[in-house]
């Protein structure tokens, strides 16, 4: 393991704000590249202002998501404050954008416009619909794309409203995919020189996990459903409620099926013709699960977890959030990090999730108060102390 980060000297231009951009940018800055977000006045990132919860005037939304970077803002609808992100760009190798389609290209910011000064940069654009088609004009949100790209009419219980993931997983899996196109891009510029301009879209972000049920659809025409924890394709493999709370069971393949039956002392069920192979205990879902709800309520969470552990089956707790960060796996894998912020004090964030044997990625610095290296940047490009004056008194920087 060495000092050096792998992203370490790739400077990134971050023009995003609130989730999907962010995490784009979060994962660069994980694993060295220098991130600047340029912030806009009068607050800044409107996630500063999403919570409850603050901290110490903090928001803990914009903490979790923006560690690793610097801040500087900047007033895009000034022409001084245009030229300044015209120049970072110039220098820069990378540029992140989710601003609403078109807004930047009349800013003479768009991807044609910077190609111009930079042919080497890697522009990203995440949006709701992609810059192509007839909706790339159209603002796009988590919820509206979790809708649109099937996730809520198969998640949550049959006959349920519809549901949508807990979490924001179109605008996660849009910056991850951005992440990925990104490093993609710059891969190909180091062989070839030149950069390009990266594409994704929440849409995009959540149709691209429904591998399961678009199989389904796509072989046999059939609409799918919300199974609530049930697998589409094998069973047992869900929830099962006890005694005194739930388990998860994923006695998916044949042997796993069979160890399921001994540990819970049913092995009469393995020979039984109703479950016998996978496409049986299918063709008799409804069985299976009530004859083994019917077992595992008998007795404790704990009992049952502790029986399968021994019998080679996988299976697990259902946590809260709380009980994520005290379980000693995701200690050990370092998933809960501290970090000191110059505002908030000591904080918690979520740890690194892909680890590096040469070049791990390191937490460097906390989220960045609003423009915080606003001058730090501005002497970078070259700007004197006075001319850093002059820009403020005209409301081009703060």
């Amino acid at each position: 393991m060495t000092d050096t980060t792998a992203l370490e000297g790739v400077k990134v231009l971050d023009l995003t704000q609130i989730m999907a951009g962010p995490y784009c940018t979060m994962m660069l800055a994980d694993m060295g590249a220098d991130v600047v977000k340029v912030e806009k006045p009068n607050g800044g990132d409107d996630t500063r202002r999403m919570g409850p919860p603050f901290i110490e005037g903090e928001s803990a939304a914009f903490l979790g998501i923006n560690r690793n970077k610097r801040s500087i803002v900047v007033d895009l609808r000034s022409d001084e404050g245009r030229e300044i992100v015209l120049d970072m760009a110039r220098s820069y190798d990378v540029l992140v954008q989710n601003f609403r389609p078109g807004s930047l290209e009349r800013m003479g910011l768009g991807y044609d416009q910077v190609r111009e000064l930079n042919p080497s940069m890697v522009y990203c654009t995440i949006s709701g619909f992609g810059v192509t088609g007839p909706y790339a004009r159209r603002g796009g949100f988590d919820l509206v794309t979790q809708g649109m790209s099937g996730l809520m009419s198969v998640t949550g219980h049959p006959d349920s409203p519809p549901t949508k993931v807990g979490v924001p997983l179109c605008d996660l899996n849009a910056g991850m995919f951005a992440a990925i196109g990104i490093l993609t891009a710059y891969i190909n510029r180091l062989r070839t020189g030149q950069g390009q301009h990266v594409d994704t879209s929440l849409l995009e972000g959540g149709i691209a996990y429904t591998f399961w049920e678009s199989a389904m659809y796509f072989a046999t025409g059939e609409v799918p459903g919300p199974k609530g924890s049930a697998h589409r394709l094998t069973a047992p493999y869900q929830a099962f409620e006890t005694s005194d709370g739930y388990v998860n069971i994923g006695a998916a393949n044949q042997a796993n099926w069979e160890r399921l039956c001994t540990a819970i002392e049913r092995d009469e069920l393995v020979s039984d013709p109703r479950f016998a192979e996978p496409r049986d205990r299918m063709n008799n879902l409804d069985e299976l699960i009530a004859t083994l709800e019917r077992t595992f309520s008998q007795k404790s969470s704990e009992y049952w977890l502790d029986a399968l552990e021994a019998a080679g089956v996988p299976a697990g707790p259902i946590y809260d959030i709380q009980q994520v960060y005290d379980d000693p796996q995701v200690r050990a894998r370092e998933m809960v990090v501290e970090t000191d912020h110059p505002v908030a004090g000591r904080t918690s964030n979520i740890g690194i999730p892909v680890k590096l044997s040469d070049t791990p990625g390191r937490f460097r610095k906390p989220a960045p108060t609003l423009g915080q290296h606003t001058d730090e940047v501005l002497r970078e490009l070259g700007r004197s102390a006075d001319e850093i004056a002059i820009l403020r008194s005209h409301g081009a920087v703060a």
